[in-house]
């Protein structure tokens, strides 16, 4: 028997040619029989990290319609093929087991969630902000001079917003009078 052929790797490397244990000698029949998540895609589409203002290249891997990898994209000028800890846990967005598909809302001192219809929560949500709008509504201020604000709405954008989103929600919430905006998208 030819030692440099064992099922051991450690013998392998010691007693064959593979003396750095960087090739044969410490590939295992498991490990030859490894392939890249990447391999089997049908199709690669570029696109960049939501969770940031950086704007990380990343390549997105799918098959049969269904992202199977995403990984930095080594062509971005800006991440050269590197993606921060939450980007690389991108893929989660997308399939991710605790990921919310319907509306969740929880009534004040209710101790259970209920499902909504889109339209009805998003129906909440514009009545809310006209009530909260025109009951803090200060048309001027002590002195008299104009104001045209509400101080009851504010807003705290998040990191996956993109410039465009965020220029949009600026505009939105000037035109209501809405002077709290502020975004957290910092590294």
């Amino acid at each position: 028997m030819n030692l440099g052929d064992s099922k051991w790797p450690l013998v392998r490397q010691l007693l064959g040619t593979d003396y750095l244990g960087l090739g044969k000698a410490s590939q295992s029949n498991n490990s030859t029989k490894l392939r890249p998540r990447t391999e089997e895609a049908d199709k690669v589409v570029p696109s960049i990290c939501p969770y940031c203002a950086v704007g990380c290249g990343q390549k997105i891997y799918v098959k049969n319609g269904e992202v199977t990898q995403i990984e930095g994209d080594p062509d971005s000028p800006i991440s050269r093929g590197r993606l921060c800890p939450k980007g690389s846990a991108t893929k989660q967005l997308v399939t991710g087991s605790s990921r919310e598909y319907k509306v969740k809302y929880r009534p004040p001192y209710a101790k259970k969630w209920q499902e909504l219809d889109l339209d009805q929560a998003m129906d909440m949500i514009a009545d809310r902000v006209i009530e909260t709008r025109n009951e803090t509504w200060q048309e001027q201020g002590e002195d008299g001079s104009p104001l045209h604000r509400t101080m009851g709405i504010a807003s705290l954008g998040g990191a996956t917003l993109d410039n465009e989103e965020n220029y949009l929600m600026k505009k939105l919430y000037s035109g209501l009078g809405i002077v709290q905006v502020e975004n957290q998208a910092r590294i």
